[in-house]
C-alpha cells in the first residue's frame, strides 16, 4: 500500500522528542506556500500528555504563538497526545519555530487559571475538560529538554 500520509511514513520508534522538524511544505495554486511542523513534546510510544493539559495547552498555544508568530493557520494536538502540528504560510527556519516554542512554554508556566483562553461552554466544546496544572507540568519538562 503506498502511505500518503507523512506522519505515518515517520519511524516513531527512532525520534528522540522534544523536538521540531520540518514535516512537510505545499505549494498552493497560487504560490502560496504553506509549511506543516511536527512540534512534539513527549517520546513517542513511551509519554503522552492526558487529555486536560493537552486541551489547556492547545487554547494557550493558539493564543500565544500568534503572539510571536505571524501567518499561523493552524496549531492543533496530534491524536496521539504526543505533540502538535503547527501550520503556516511560509517556510520558516526551524530553528526560529524553536525559539518562539521556548518562549511559549515559558508563558504557559506563568499563566494563571483565570488567564487560559476560552474554557466556557461558548467558545470550547468541552470546556470541563482543562488542566493548567497538567499543562504546565509538561511545558516545564519540555523546556528543561530543549
Amino acid at each position: 500500500m503506498d502511505i500518503k500520509v507523512e506522519s505515518f511514513k515517520l519511524d516513531h520508534r527512532t525520534v528522540k522528542a522534544p523536538y521540531v522538524r520540518k514535516a512537510g511544505i505545499l505549494t498552493g495554486p497560487k504560490g502560496d506556500i504553506v509549511t506543516k511542523y511536527d512540534v512534539r513534546l513527549t517520546q513517542p510510544n513511551v509519554d503522552s500528555i492526558p487529555t486536560g493539559g493537552v486541551h489547556t495547552l492547545e487554547h494557550l498555544f493558539a493564543t500565544y504563538f500568534r503572539e510571536y508568530m505571524d501567518d499561523i493557520i493552524d496549531i492543533s494536538p496530534m491524536g496521539c497526545r504526543t505533540g502538535f502540528y503547527l501550520t503556516k504560510f511560509g517556510d520558516t527556519p526551524v530553528e526560529d519555530i524553536i525559539d518562539v516554542l521556548k518562549k511559549v512554554l515559558k508563558k504557559v508556566l506563568d499563566t494563571k487559571e483565570e488567564d487560559v483562553p476560552a474554557t466556557n461552554e461558548i467558545q470550547c466544546g468541552n470546556y470541563r475538560d482543562h488542566s493548567l496544572f497538567t499543562a504546565k507540568e509538561y511545558a516545564k519538562g519540555v523546556l528543561e529538554k530543549l
